[in-house]
């Protein structure tokens, strides 16, 4: 099976200069636990998600938290940069092998350097458990 034939094709993405806040609301409305992050032109730097959020609080010397603090900071200093990535026609296990290896939840789908999906964990699993894969 094709990582196509089970990735998610409505990508939403946050800009790296939004706010952590306006994140944590576009995390929460998509009901997703992470979305890429892009820059204004559109290339996809980074990552961020619901962990990047709960690590940022978690470090913070005075508890970041707080809708002042989420609103004055900047997606790119919390994001993961340098996200993982594969292609619509590489096979599942592939990108299975590639989320088990590097310890993430999510590979962006890129054709042509334009994110075209996102394939999870949940995804995979979901095949498996329907006899998909």
């Amino acid at each position: 099976m094709k990582v196509d034939e089970l990735m998610q094709r409505n990508v939403k993405t946050v800009r790296s200069d939004d706010s952590v806040a306006e994140a944590i609301v576009a995390l929460a409305d998509a009901h997703v636990s992470g979305m890429p992050v892009v820059d204004r032109a559109g290339k996809v730097v980074g990552v961020v998600s619901t962990t990047d959020v709960l690590a940022a609080e978690a470090e913070s010397p005075d508890g970041v938290g707080g809708e002042d603090d989420w609103q004055n900071t900047p997606v790119r200093d919390i994001m993961t940069p340098h996200p993982f990535s594969i292609a619509p026609g590489d096979d599942v296990r592939e990108a299975a092998r590639q989320m088990l290896y590097a310890e993430v939840h999510r590979l962006f789908v890129s054709e042509g350097g334009q994110v075209v999906g996102i394939i999870s964990t949940s995804d995979i699993v979901r095949a498996v458990a329907t006899g998909m894969l």
